[in-house]
């Protein structure tokens, strides 16, 4: 017996009134992403081993670099708070508890993610 409508059924529409692709496109695509540039990010840190501030600043200036560290930030992320969007789908069943972790998690996410790219801009650009 399955407590879905008709219509959610052709849909293929589950609790959340939402397929579900773009979503799982969404993860797959950050995943996607992050693998190269957690690569270069790997291969710059370990040639920064040792670096003074001012090294490391002109490392960042140079180049490229500030934008590669925002991808890397926005993608890092997004796709964390993707990920445990879907662990608290799975295991918080408390309505409110479940509203309330979805929304300090994307707001962390975003708070987070601004911060760190300021801080960037202000490496970067700053004096």
């Amino acid at each position: 017996m399955e407590l879905r409508s008709p219509l959610a059924r052709v849909r293929g529409l589950g609790p959340s009134k939402e397929g579900g692709t773009s979503h799982w496109w969404a993860e797959r695509m950050t995943a996607i992403a992050l693998v190269p540039l957690t690569i270069w990010f790997v291969v710059s840190a370990l040639t920064m081993v040792g670096a003074d501030l001012i090294q490391f600043k002109a490392w960042l200036r140079g180049p490229g670099n500030p934008v590669l560290l925002i991808l890397l930030t926005i993608a890092m992320y997004h796709h964390g708070q993707l990920a445990l969007q879907v662990i608290i789908e799975d295991y918080i069943h408390h309505e409110v508890v479940h509203f309330t972790a979805l929304i300090m998690v994307k707001l962390g996410a975003f708070a987070l993610a601004v911060y760190t790219i300021y801080s960037i801009t202000l490496l970067a650009f700053g004096s």
